[in-house]
């Protein structure tokens, strides 16, 4: 009896170390705005304080203005390759969202789209931009679509990429999963493996060896940007209902850009966005995955360019 009692207790011992080892390894602390801003702000970033947020924003080029608005977990630097190739002929505006990013958490804890569609408008007039083009990808792409429904006669043309919208089939992305949950959410606020990353950007990328370390790092290390752990559990946990009837309302010309092989918002969904929302053109890239605009940027962004450009010279005419 003592034999196996030994035996049990050196196996808890075991266990318990193991799950310190992994703690200890994985523990990351918080990375202070000013530590990040000197390594991933760009040599023309802009800020803008707005309720207690440094809100991180670019402008690229001239022209017609164009906005772009990232994802989940992601920044303005996941269209550096679309900056590239559109400032040629826009205007290009791209911001790191609340929650995300330099800018960093809402002192409110509000991330529904609402939400963001009037800070995505506070945030334009104050850099005097009155109607433009927009760009959304993923949870960008829902802040599009909400934005467009709420103010019509702003909104020009809409590209929206994998953008989120209607009912999910199936189980939420494993990272999303865990900050979900009430137990494993406690965990992110300070546990933070990077091998987590690594397994969420082979899930969104669709070709592998695109999943560098640099890639792996630039989100990484915005994650861990004060306050963005908690913000990333605050939205994950807002069981927030969206209005698809919204979505069959809008009347602005949109493009449908999709990767075909997404695992975190099913291709299935790209038909649905065409059928209701009234004229929306839809391309679907048998080559990509939940972020086409960094897998294919040149392809991406000629493909919208050509759609927008066209959008604005039926306008003018």
């Amino acid at each position: 009896m003592k034999f196996i009692l030994r035996k049990v207790l050196i196996i808890i011992g075991v266990i318990i170390l193991i799950i310190l080892g992994y703690t200890w390894m994985n523990y990351a602390s918080d990375k202070s705005f000013e530590e990040l801003k000197s390594k991933w702000a760009y040599d023309n970033s802009q800020f803008i304080e707005m309720n207690g947020m440094p809100v991180h924003y670019r402008i690229n080029g001239e022209g017609e203005p164009l906005v772009l608005i990232h994802g989940t977990g992601s920044s303005l630097h996941t269209w550096e390759g679309w900056t590239e190739v559109l400032e040629k002929d826009f205007k290009v505006i791209s911001l790191d969202m609340p929650a995300f990013g330099l800018t960093g958490p809402n002192p409110d804890k509000e991330y529904t789209l609402a939400y963001y569609s009037k800070f995505l408008d506070t945030f334009l007039k104050q850099i005097n931009v009155d109607q433009f083009s927009i760009a959304g990808n993923s949870l960008g792409g829902g802040i599009a679509w909400k934005y467009a429904s709420l103010f019509p006669n702003k909104v020009k043309g809409m590209v929206l990429i994998d953008p989120i919208g209607y009912p999910r089939k199936g189980e939420l992305p494993f990272a999303l999963r865990l900050a979900s949950n009430k137990y494993a959410s406690k965990f992110l606020k300070t546990i933070t493996p990077k091998s987590l990353f690594y397994k969420s950007m082979n899930e969104v990328f669709h070709n592998d060896e695109l999943v560098t370390d640099k890639l792996v790092n630039r989100y990484y290390e915005l994650y861990l940007r004060e306050g963005n752990r908690q913000a990333f559990v605050d939205r994950a946990m807002s069981k927030e209902t969206i209005d698809t009837s919204e979505i069959a309302a809008i009347k602005t010309p949109t493009l449908i850009l999709w990767g075909e092989t997404d695992e975190w918002i099913s291709v299935e969904d790209a038909p649905k966005f065409q059928r209701d929302i009234e004229g929306a053109e839809l391309i679907i890239y048998p080559n990509a995955g939940h972020v086409p605009m960094e897998e294919l940027p040149e392809l991406t962004a000629i493909d919208a360019r050509i759609f927008l450009r066209k959008n604005l010279e039926k306008e003018m005419k």
